[in-house]
């Protein structure tokens, strides 16, 4: 089993064993997706489509008044800009 040590800086180098396997090259980019508690190293190739499922999917809200979006928007801004004098 390929095992790899975090650097002071929380770099990692990926051992030959796994870039191999994968196909990784020099200065490919990979992602890094967290599932329960594990991290999974993928190659980052072809297209952002290609990455669909691998976020986590946040419950949304349909916006259909967007004049009360902008308002609390507005709201907030005032807020902190009074705050910072």
């Amino acid at each position: 089993m390929p095992v790899a040590v975090i650097t002071s800086k929380g770099q990692i180098t990926i051992p030959k064993e796994v870039r191999v396997a994968l196909g990784l090259k020099t200065a490919e980019k990979v992602v890094i997706v967290l599932e329960g508690g594990q991290a999974v190293l993928s190659p980052l190739s072809g297209s952002v489509l290609d990455l669909g499922g691998s976020m986590k999917r946040y419950k949304t809200r349909e916006v259909t008044d967007f004049g009360a979006v902008r308002a609390a928007v507005r709201k907030v801004v005032g807020r902190r800009t009074a705050a910072r004098g």
